[in-house]
């Protein structure tokens, strides 16, 4: 009896547990809307602590949240990590979950919303432009590093997804950056150009011909055009080819949406992320380099490539995390801790 009444007390903590996971992946019962799972939910002082802020860069007005670890005390000096979002992310997604465990590991950490989305400011909405995306990542360095407690000489960068290849380049020529690391990273203009996996090269002249004439528009005063304006049906996510993407819709429109996170962008954004590439340049990155990324995951290819070009830094290193795809490690709690082991060991002796 008293094995079967121990047995049904765990189920119902278990159960009890579950629900609370499942709350705090959900923006609305969270006041700071943060929907990842083990997300604060209030601040206590002598624990970790989230700090929503505005600050300008330039005319725009950008939307950040500041993670202090526990027992933060002002006068004395942390190792500090930017954190950049992926494509159609925001800062209270996957961004804000890597923020908040590397808080828990002793770092002040920052994640903000890129101009032209989320909460920040610039109009039109979700303009994606890389030149936009990369003084973004400066600019949240010129924030953090003038935060109280911030060792300046301490200051990593965490680029995950499509903020993976921003961190890239960033860290290329702002050597502020004293160690950069990559989750999942997504080279944004090498798909926009020639499509998923070389899918879309046949239509580029098209697609660049459609993003002319959109920016055409613009300037006329006309609609602004955006694409993937639309979201999907189940079905139609269902018969998408690539992991990536039926995952992505899962995550960032069911299990862990946000009223601010979207895939959408202009049309006319295409005529800059065509032309991008975040795997050029990569000898210039001198800094130590971490770039972690699922085997399973079928945008591995874009990981690989950058590495390799990175042949100018002493200190770099490919960790991959067996069984995962690209979204599972945005919250899959066995991938994201190896994940965050991996950064805490990698930051502890590059920072």
């Amino acid at each position: 009896m008293y094995s079967i009444k121990t047995a049904l007390l765990a189920l119902i903590t278990i159960l009890s547990l579950s629900g609370e996971a499942i709350m705090a992946s959900d923006y609305k019962q969270n006041p700071f809307t943060l929907t990842y799972n083990g997300a604060i939910t209030e601040n206590i002082k002598g624990q970790i602590n989230i700090h929503p802020l505005t600050y300008k860069l330039g005319d725009i007005e950008i939307a950040a949240n500041v993670y202090t670890p526990a027992n933060y005390d002002p006068s004395k000096k942390y190792p500090a990590v930017v954190v950049a979002h992926p494509n159609g992310g925001v800062k209270e997604q996957v961004a804000g979950l890597y923020a908040q465990r590397l808080a828990e590991k002793g770092y002040i950490t920052i994640a903000a919303d890129a101009a032209y989305q989320g909460a920040s400011g610039g109009m039109p909405r979700n303009v994606d432009k890389p030149a936009n995306r990369i003084e973004d990542i400066h600019g949240m360095a010129d924030f953090i590093t003038h935060y109280a407690g911030v060792d300046t000489n301490r200051l990593g960068l965490l680029g995950i997804c499509g903020g993976g290849g921003y961190a890239l380049k960033a860290a290329q020529t702002d050597k502020r950056f004293h160690s950069v690391a990559t989750l999942s990273m997504f080279n944004s203009g090498l798909v926009r150009r020639n499509g998923f996996m070389d899918s879309q090269i046949a239509t580029i002249q098209e697609r660049l011909q459609q993003a002319s004439d959109a920016r055409a528009q613009e300037v006329t005063g006309g609609k602004i055009l955006y694409v993937a304006d639309t979201i999907p049906t189940d079905e139609q996510i269902a018969k998408l080819p690539y992991d990536l993407y039926r995952e992505g819709f899962e995550y960032y429109f069911k299990t862990h949406a946000h009223p601010n996170s979207t895939f959408k962008y202009t049309m006319s954004s295409l005529l800059d992320l065509m032309s991008f590439d975040a795997a050029t340049n990569m000898e210039l990155i001198n800094q130590p380099l971490l770039m972690i990324a699922g085997d399973k995951a079928d945008s591995l290819y874009m990981t690989l490539e950058a590495f390799e070009k990175a042949h100018n830094v002493k200190n770099k290193e490919l960790f991959l995390i067996k069984g995962a795809t690209h979204i599972q490690t945005y919250w899959k709690p066995e991938y994201v801790n190896q994940a965050i082991t991996k950064l805490t060991e990698f930051y502890a002796k590059s920072l």
